[in-house]
């Protein structure tokens, strides 16, 4: 009943903040398997729509970070090795490269921030639950997982830049 009442007005909330049709999609329902799961927690201080639009703009918030984190360090390029694909030896040793960049980038996080990066980025575990199982505050875990990721960019695009400018630098010497 909720769904079918609010779904389109929630679609175009999450609409307007994720202009891909096929996400925002996706984040519309992900709010309202959220809202299920706390619908126990509404305690009717507000309209219900009020707290479905603040439950939509949390998750597709949450959802253009991990895109920006991703498109920032295309994480999943750089690990994945789809079995159906055969790359090229050139394709192959790249990918393995990436992979080694990556590897060492979140090596190099300190333990905290290593951990935090790993359990919401790869598990994507909710903070709340990060915070039970390390006994640590939300903000202190999302402020862990901020710099971890800005110091993964930052770390992958140093190496890949540095190696990516020697080759482009062979070349150009290569041609004169």
């Amino acid at each position: 009943m909720i769904v079918r009442k609010y779904q389109q007005r929630i679609y175009w909330v999450v609409r307007r903040l994720i202009p891909d049709h096929d996400d925002a999609d996706d984040v519309a329902q992900e709010v309202f398997v959220r809202a299920y799961q706390a619908l126990q927690d509404f305690r009717a201080d507000s309209q219900l729509f009020t707290w479905l639009y603040r439950i939509a703009v949390n998750v597709a918030m949450n959802h253009k970070r991990k895109s920006k984190l991703r498109e920032m360090v295309d994480i999943d390029e750089m690990i994945s090795h789809p079995a159906a694909d055969d790359p090229s030896p050139d394709e192959a040793l790249e990918r393995g490269e990436y992979k080694e960049i990556l590897e060492d980038a979140i090596e190099s996080l300190p333990e905290k921030q290593r951990l935090v990066f790993q359990m919401r980025y790869f598990e994507e575990m909710p903070y709340e639950e990060m915070a039970k199982v390390l006994h640590k505050s939300v903000g202190g875990l999302k402020a862990n997982y901020f710099h971890a990721v800005r110091k993964v960019a930052a770390y992958v695009r140093k190496v890949h830049g540095e190696r990516g400018g020697d080759a482009d630098k062979d070349i150009t010497e290569e041609k004169e």
